[in-house]
């Protein structure tokens, strides 16, 4: 399985066998200046209705999946949990689904927009999970410290960490270092895409920041 940062919260996620997803693909948005997604896939999901996770136009025959709920679309497992994108139960910024994918026998999660620290009913329903893609900027999303406290209980192999401000990205939340503070195995790499195998995942969990493709 490969696995491509596209800038923000939109990651491109390959299968062994092809298939394609991408996960809250970004539009024209006030404040993001990445360049547009050009890639193609079979299964688009989108956590949330907001234009910096949703709006691009992805070519190809496609299936867009929103909301919570169970779905196998191309021989892909896809479980979505009910969450927030703030911690008043969605009345600020509305509602966010956590995404799992299951992709080669490694389970994918992405949590979009979550604005709120996850209870232990919503951690164990989430279940076991081997990547894990979680925003950590802060202000629109949790910040680095609640970030940090969910990777400490979900113990995934690999984590992505998203939605920080970067060059391209003009959003009034902080950068990737406040995340890493403290961290000890963490790869900062100069490439936008890894490969990874249930083979090769790290014993205990692993950092990897990647450099955005746009």
């Amino acid at each position: 399985m490969k696995i491509k940062w596209l800038g923000h919260s939109s990651f491109l996620i390959t299968a062994g066998n092809g298939t394609r997803i991408i996960t809250d693909p970004f539009g024209d948005y006030p404040g993001l200046s990445y360049n547009p997604i050009r890639e193609t896939s079979e299964v688009v999901i989108i956590s949330h209705d907001h234009g910096d996770h949703k709006g691009a136009k992805i070519k190809g025959d496609h299936k867009v999946v929103t909301g919570a709920g169970r779905k196998e679309i191309a021989g892909i497992e896809i479980d979505g949990l009910n969450s927030y994108h703030d911690t008043s139960k969605g009345s600020e910024r509305g509602a966010n689904t956590v995404f799992c994918v299951t992709v080669d026998g490694m389970r994918i999660c992405h949590m979009g927009d979550l604005g709120h620290d996850l209870s232990e009913s919503e951690i164990a329903g989430i279940g076991r999970v081997d990547i894990l893609m979680i925003p950590v900027g802060g202000f629109y999303t949790i910040d680095a410290g609640t970030a940090s406290a969910i990777c400490d209980r979900i113990r995934p192999r690999v984590v992505f960490p998203m939605h920080y401000r970067t060059d391209k990205c003009a959003f009034p939340i902080t950068g990737v270092d406040d995340f890493l503070e403290g961290k000890s195995d963490v790869k900062k790499l100069d490439t936008s895409e890894v490969e990874l195998t249930s083979e090769s995942l790290p014993a205990k969990t692993q950092i990897v920041v990647l450099k955005h493709a746009q």
